[in-house]
């Protein structure tokens, strides 16, 4: 059964007269199976960091094969119509914004972090799949808006949340230079998405939960890839060079953070405006 005629069953499932225990497990399960859906990009191409030899594959290096994988999937997703071009223009934002960043923070005065394999595809110390990594987070927020049918409620002025989003990114690179302002961008964001509500459907009941929760929610998630990420050898941080170390908790802040501003890029998308409510 092809993908497509899976979303339209997730999207339109069949009705059922459940109640009680069975009707809430019914619910769970819906739940879990189109978050794993929604994962799509970022589920497949994390199981390649995971499958691909630090040695590379019929002498094709690690990080050069992992560029290779992550394109194919993109081209298979836009493919059978699971992402639109528009859509895919967002994606590949993502992309150029995440390597941008990831060059400062490898470069000679920053070294945040390294990328200690060698690879043709690797450029000013960072190889080109690092953006997928970024742009793996906007396509799971393309995909679960679309599964989970999600509807934002009290979306604060387009305006300031690209202000908010801006000067968040701006904090990842002046941070090293002028302190770091990212609790402070923190409680301006909070104070900005106080209001604002995702309703979701997960089988047949429409919840709803507060917006900057589910930020902090999948930001969650990306420390924990990340962690995995670390693990595997892909990148390291300076603390993890002799023995692997747990990244640091604060880093789920910059996630959730990073989280913000790839919303504030899909809510521009112009089908997805419909479904945002901005108050008088």
């Amino acid at each position: 059964m092809p993908l497509s005629s899976i979303d339209r069953y997730l999207h339109q499932p069949p009705p059922a007269n459940l109640q009680g225990w069975a009707h809430g497990c019914l619910e769970f399960l819906y739940f879990g199976i189109k978050e794993a859906r929604a994962c799509l990009f970022a589920g497949l191409f994390f199981a390649s960091v995971l499958l691909v030899p630090k040695s590379g594959w019929l002498g094709i290096a690690r990080y050069d094969l992992l560029l290779l994988i992550a394109i194919a999937i993109q081209l298979g997703m836009l493919w059978s119509k699971l992402e639109t071009l528009d859509e895919l223009k967002a994606v590949a934002l993502f992309h150029v914004a995440g390597f941008a960043l990831e060059v400062f923070k490898v470069s000679g005065s920053i070294q945040s972090w390294a990328y200690p394999d060698a690879a043709y595809t690797k450029f000013w110390g960072v190889p080109l799949f690092s953006g997928f990594m970024y742009a793996s987070v906007g396509s799971y927020i393309i995909q679960a808006w679309r599964l989970f049918d999600l509807r934002i409620r009290h979306h604060p002025s387009y305006w300031m949340a690209t202000l908010i989003a801006l000067l968040i990114y701006v904090n990842f690179f002046s941070h090293h230079y002028i302190g770091d302002y990212r609790w402070y961008l923190a409680a301006c964001a909070l104070g900005l998405y106080a209001r604002a509500t995702v309703q979701f459907r997960t089988w047949h009941t429409t919840r709803s939960m507060p917006l900057f929760l589910a930020f902090i929610l999948i930001g969650f998630f990306i420390w924990l890839a990340e962690n995995m990420g670390t693990f595997f050898g892909i990148w390291r941080y300076p603390n993890q060079i002799g023995a692997w170390s747990a990244v640091h908790v604060s880093k789920w802040s910059s996630w959730s953070l990073l989280v913000i501003m790839s919303f504030t890029i899909i809510a521009n998308l112009k089908h997805i405006k419909q479904d945002i409510h901005i108050p008088d």
